[in-house]
């Protein structure tokens, strides 16, 4: 009787919630609490739906991210610290059929790779680039990144940060060539949906060959901040967005038709 109970049961049971094709099965070595995760789930979910992972390539950055291409079954790829944005660059243009992302930290976009990422957008270079925005160096142990909020201690500012962080979706939506620049957050369910559908769309963005486009991620480090992985959530609620606010910044009309 169970048996058949159970039979029945499952005959009538729908999946609504599995693994992506596009994300692998490597063991994590993030931190406990860190966003990397979530970000990870919705860059692999955005490209199965799209069924773009037969034709993506992922180009890994220096930092907490460094084996990326080791969570995902797509082609992937290391660059040199910062440089990922010039080796996305290209291998779109000897594979321009192909889906070609960054996946880069506050540390490694917006300091060592700051003149990569600027030139690159500046030249509308077809790519999408994921920026993981955590306010810190994660790494290599806690220091003040180009984002570090004012007044924020770190292991190289431990009084407080002097002057104010650099907003890189800010400064990166006011060049002509860009197409789709927004910031999106990772620590409540409601703001990881809008991250996903931002994600979606700079996706899409590629595929239409409208430009250059980056969706920057607000991300939690309990490690190097010094809390547990719920207060690292409520940080990012109470001082990132206030800094960091989401939205958009820059829209092209193309990318509105999509």
């Amino acid at each position: 009787m169970n048996e058949l109970l159970l039979e029945a049961t499952t005959a009538h049971m729908e999946t609504v919630y599995c693994m992506p094709q596009a994300l692998g099965t490597q063991p994590t070595h993030y931190c406990p609490g860190c966003t990397h995760g979530v970000a990870h789930r919705l860059l692999a979910e955005a490209l199965d739906e799209l069924n773009m992972r037969e034709r993506a390539i992922l180009v890994a950055p220096v930092g907490c991210a460094v084996f990326a291409y080791q969570y995902f079954e797509i082609d992937g790829c290391e660059a040199p610290h910062g440089r990922a944005p010039a080796m996305a660059t290209g291998l779109k243009r000897v594979q321009p059929e192909s889906i070609v992302i960054t996946y880069q930290g506050d540390g490694d976009l917006a300091s060592i790779g700051a003149g990569e990422i600027l030139h690159t957008a500046a030249r509308g270079e077809p790519i999408t680039v994921l920026f993981i925005n955590n306010a810190i160096y994660g790494m290599t142990g806690g220091q003040m990144a180009p984002t570090t909020l004012s007044g924020q201690r770190t292991t190289s500012s431990p009084f407080g940060r002097e002057g104010a962080p650099l907003q890189m979706s800010e400064l990166l939506a006011v060049l002509p060539q860009t197409a789709y620049i927004v910031r999106r957050a990772l620590h409540t369910p409601a703001h990881i949906r809008k991250a996903k559908k931002a994600i979606l769309t700079a996706l899409k963005v590629q595929e239409a060959g409208l430009g250059f486009s980056m969706v920057e991620l607000l991300s939690s480090c309990p490690t190097n901040w010094g809390m547990s992985p719920a207060e690292a959530l409520e940080w990012i609620e109470t001082h990132m967005l206030p800094v960091f606010p989401v939205g958009d910044f820059k829209v092209a009309a193309a990318v509105k038709e999509l």
